[in-house]
């Protein structure tokens, strides 16, 4: 029998039981020897994100490990619903903190997950994305909003007392990396609109940069779960499929789907209904996310090839118009797209917006890079603005003045100019846009891995 005759017999066999090929060779499959990592920016975020994923693990017999990177303590809404009172008293929030923690053992507990396999680091809710671009070699840590806390608060954390800087993440997270040694990690997404999954993402590939010569590299799957008006309806319907948001549905990424059956669709629903003190205040939203699958993609990363002639070539990465507020509906979608190039000893970004900087209006890119012969705490965490007032350029929060660094404008389109050795002389870049009216954020792209040919 030749090659063609037996790839039509298997097309058949895939047809007759209703198989697609790229079905049988799923990525999202698990066996007994996988060690199945579960990156969570916030309790619950695991199970609406990743419940279909442990059952499926759990049944193999491969080993699951559960990561809460914060204990979602400053939540005031869910809080004043849940309590049923009103409270700026911070040992509240951390109570509110306990809570969520207790909610998550109890849900990975009925799924089947050991409560020692249930790790919490602590961090603070909605403040990783001000640690992971301002606070690092500093002996002033973030401080958080409502519980007013500078270190790690919890006794059951990792790290109790950790202080809340970028050097504290990282350790904990290649801590837990390094020990466990997982064949898959699933994470957040770097286009989720929440600032601590998109955090969590950054701060996941830097460890596994850091860890590449101590384990084999897992396979890094990211969940979304924050998406402006998605998914819809809102509600449990076991039988809808859960699609990709069409926000960043722009065939860049490569999305993968985890089939559950019903049985696992109804473990889904149950585990998220420990999770009381979030549903009272959303009683629909958190269980829209079980459905007929789990939803997994990401960016792929973009190499900037270095040139050599004299006309910059740009590198379009094109721009998702993720929106990361429900308000100024006519401000939506300001930023066109984005394209980057590498030349000299220079690296160039060419933004195009959809309305002119004014005195409301600007935007800001955050470039953060990784050499692998240099501490991440050491490089530079570089922050461009273009406001009415022109070019502002910060390191974490120190303001930079550097010569050799330019800003062209015209009309809608901005170019800058930046020294490779301000931002370190990195081999990789993450980046990523965000637009502003005064303080109410716009629009913001997803953060992107850049890798710059040497």
């Amino acid at each position: 029998m030749n090659k063609s005759s037996l790839l039509i017999i298997l097309v058949c066999l895939f047809s007759s039981f209703g198989l697609r090929a790229e079905e049988v060779n799923n990525p999202l499959d698990v066996n007994k020897d996988d060690r199945i990592l579960i990156l969570a920016p916030h309790p619950d975020d695991e199970s609406i994100g990743t419940a279909g994923v442990i059952q499926k693990a759990l049944k193999t017999g491969a080993e699951v490990k559960v990561v809460l990177f914060t204990n979602g303590d400053n939540n005031e809404l869910a809080f004043i619903v849940y309590e049923k009172r009103l409270t700026i008293r911070k040992g509240e929030f951390l109570h509110m903190g306990e809570v969520r923690r207790k909610e998550t053992i109890s849900a990975m507990a009925y799924l089947g997950v050991k409560p020692q396999d249930v790790i919490f680091l602590g961090y603070p809710d909605f403040g990783t994305m001000e640690i992971l671009t301002k606070y690092w070699q500093t002996d002033k840590p973030y401080r958080s909003m409502f519980p007013r806390q500078t270190k790690v608060p919890y006794p059951e954390a990792i790290s109790p007392n950790a202080p809340y800087v970028g050097e504290s993440v990282l350790e904990d997270l290649k801590k837990v990396i390094a020990g466990f040694k997982p064949t898959k990690i699933f994470v957040s997404h770097p286009a989720d609109t929440n600032r601590d999954h998109r955090a969590l993402y950054v701060f996941t590939r830097i460890a596994l940069w850091d860890l590449k010569e101590q384990i084999q590299q897992p396979k890094v799957f990211s969940y979304i779960i924050h998406v402006l008006g998605w998914p819809m309806p809102r509600g449990y319907h076991l039988d809808l499929e859960l699609n990709p948001p069409a926000e960043i549905n722009d065939g860049e990424i490569a999305w993968q789907k985890l089939g559950l059956i019903n049985e696992e669709i109804n473990s889904k629903h149950d585990a998220i209904e420990f999770y009381k003190s979030q549903i009272e205040c959303d009683p629909h939203y958190l269980f829209t996310f079980a459905r007929k699958n789990e939803l997994f993609g990401d960016y792929p990363m973009f190499t900037i090839k270095r040139q050599v002639d004299s006309e910059i070539y740009w590198q379009d990465l094109g721009i998702d118009d993720e929106v990361t507020s429900a308000t100024l509906e006519k401000a939506r979608n300001q930023l066109s797209y984005v394209a980057y190039a590498l030349k000299d000893e220079y690296f160039f970004i060419k933004i195009v917006l959809k309305r002119n900087i004014d005195r409301d209006f600007g935007v800001a890119i955050f470039l953060l890079g990784y050499n692998k012969s240099t501490p991440f705490a050491k490089m530079p965490k570089i922050q461009l603005s273009v406001g009415w007032g022109g070019l502002v350029i910060k390191d974490k929060k120190q303001i930079l003045h550097v010569k050799n660094a330019k800003l062209s404008a015209q009309g809608k389109e901005l170019i800058f100019k930046i020294p490779l050795n301000m931002l370190g002389n990195p081999d990789y870049l993450l980046s990523s846009v965000k637009t502003h009216s005064g303080s109410l954020p716009l629009d913001a792209s997803a953060w992107r891995v850049l890798l710059l040919e040497q």
